[in-house]
């Protein structure tokens, strides 16, 4: 008779390579970074592809659509791109749109992609959030190929497994946790970036200094005044090592798909993503996470977690990298205002789950978690923003 029980638990382990790719020029004719990716699965078979891609990249870079066809055309004896590129608008606006997500599954549909084909994403993080989604959620899940050509994107954004969309007006609520296929950083996107989005991708990589690695801190502060003029070594020297903090942290930080309640590279985001909500998105990303590590690091010091002086030089390498601390605030509409923007640790905390968990840090590189933060000193803080930034 076979044994019974009450009870089946048998372990499933999978094995996930996370890469990122560095290159300039992805799509140049003698380029094949990309070619030595998209591997069809049987020997002898031809990879199948759908592209989709940020429509903003046009206006920086002409032709630039034809110029992906050129470099699919002159490889078909082993990749076949099966449509024309599908342009998406950027921006987080195509995250509230749920006909962008139908647009992406129709365009897979048609092209009949299966789990063997590949996905390729360009464009900002928004873009990559949606076609992400999309591409996770198509036949279960289709191998994606992200390609971010913001600095924020690159930096942070488009390294991670996390891929949504908008509802409900909360960020993120519908998604997936998925493991791309491969990251590829094209450092010649950020040149076609306007002053505003290349500094976007400098506050995540101060972030990730911040609550990871004080070496990183000190790089970035010794060379504050080049990265602010985009000096291309420095500035690329950060993109690409906040590239590897990020990546580093998912892949040995021990919780890729955020099962627990922490969330250590989001220093900062709590009060961000409600700034953004807020303002309906009139503020972007990267203004909101310097608005709202400027507030965790003012509260950090009226606690006594960080001292004054380091508080106050950590606050002044964030305006000596271009960014307002205190002006997109008045960017949210109503009288509500700044009172709203406490809802943000609620739903942050519902987003994730389990207790409240908030990143702050003792010192640059010095991380710890707090579980409460008291609202009168929260809102002193913000009144402390108004007087000293507005």
């Amino acid at each position: 008779m076979p044994d019974r029980t009450d009870l089946i638990s048998l372990p499933i382990t999978l094995q996930y390579e996370h890469r990122v790719i560095f290159t300039r020029d992805v799509f140049a004719p003698a380029n094949d970074t990309l070619a030595t990716l998209l591997v069809p699965r049987e020997p002898g078979g031809t990879a199948r592809a759908v592209v989709f891609w940020d429509e903003g990249l046009a206006g920086a870079f002409p032709g630039f659509a034809d110029k992906m066809k050129r470099w699919f055309a002159a490889r078909t004896d082993c990749l076949c791109l099966e449509a024309d590129p599908v342009a998406l608008p950027g921006g987080e606006g195509v995250k509230n749109d749920f006909h962008q997500l139908e647009r992406v599954w129709i365009a897979i549909n048609s092209a009949k992609l299966c789990r063997h084909s590949f996905v390729i994403a360009l464009g900002g993080g928004a873009v990559l959030d949606l076609v992400g989604f999309g591409a996770a959620t198509a036949h279960r899940g289709i191998p994606i190929v992200r390609l971010p050509t913001t600095s924020l994107s690159q930096a942070d954004g488009g390294l991670g497994v996390k891929n949504g969309v908008n509802y409900f007006a909360k960020k993120n609520w519908l998604g997936a946790f998925v493991v791309p296929h491969a990251v590829v950083n094209d450092l010649a996107f950020l040149d076609g970036l306007s002053p505003r989005d290349r500094r976007a991708g400098l506050i995540e990589a101060l972030k990730v200094a911040l609550v990871r690695d004080g070496a990183f801190f000190e790089f970035i502060a010794a060379r504050v005044d080049g990265l602010a003029a985009f000096d291309r070594e420095p500035y690329e020297a950060v993109i690409r090592e906040s590239a590897r903090q990020h990546a580093l942290h998912i892949a040995t930080g021990g919780d890729p798909f955020e099962r627990g309640s922490a969330r250590p590279l989001d220093f900062g985001h709590w009060a961000a993503h409600k700034l953004e909500q807020l303002s309906e998105f009139r503020v972007s990303h990267g203004e909101a996470v310097a608005i709202g590590m400027a507030i965790d690091l003012i509260y950090a010091r009226r606690i006594g977690l960080l001292p004054e002086p380091v508080a106050e030089r950590i606050l002044g390498i964030i305006q000596r990298l271009g960014f307002e601390l205190f002006a997109p605030i008045r960017q949210i509409r109503g009288p509500s205002g700044r009172q709203d923007m406490l809802d943000g640790l609620e739903e942050f905390r519902e987003h994730l789950g389990g207790r409240l968990t908030i990143p702050m840090i003792r010192a640059p590189g010095e991380r710890l978690e707090v579980h409460e933060m008291e609202g009168p000193v929260v809102k002193a803080s913000f009144e402390e923003l108004r007087v000293r930034y507005g």
